[in-house]
């Protein structure tokens, strides 16, 4: 299984971007999908995710603001994400696996991952 997010880049506070996960190996609507972010000297933390059910899970920080979502037909799982702010900033990485609901937002529970792609929010 490969993992590849794009779509990052720089952005003013308050403008949108739209992450891509693309996958070879492997097929979105058969596991679950996350978005992790990572910003300098800090740990690698839970921004959203799709379940196998297609059930959606945010962070309270993006709640509102970041939609994720799936397209089978492309094959391609997306974070949106609209109103961004300068604390948003960070490389965004995106993660396959089966997740317990309780462990959702671990790290530990993805077994895969992609290379990650830097967001840059401007104030």
């Amino acid at each position: 299984v490969q993992l590849q997010a794009s779509g990052g880049g720089l952005v003013q506070a308050g403008g949108s971007l739209r992450l891509s996960c693309v996958a070879s190996g492997h097929t979105f609507s058969r596991a679950g999908t996350a978005w992790f972010r990572q910003a300098p000297g800090k740990e690698r933390e839970f921004v959203s995710a799709i379940r196998q059910t297609g059930t959606t899970h945010y962070s309270d920080s993006v709640k509102g603001r970041f939609t994720i979502s799936r397209d089978s037909a492309k094959n391609t799982v997306n974070l949106q994400m609209n109103s961004v702010k300068p604390e948003d900033t960070a490389v965004y990485y995106c993660a396959v696996g089966n997740p317990i609901l309780s462990a959702l937002r671990e790290t530990r529970m993805y077994n895969h991952w992609g290379q990650g792609t830097l967001v840059t929010v401007s104030s």
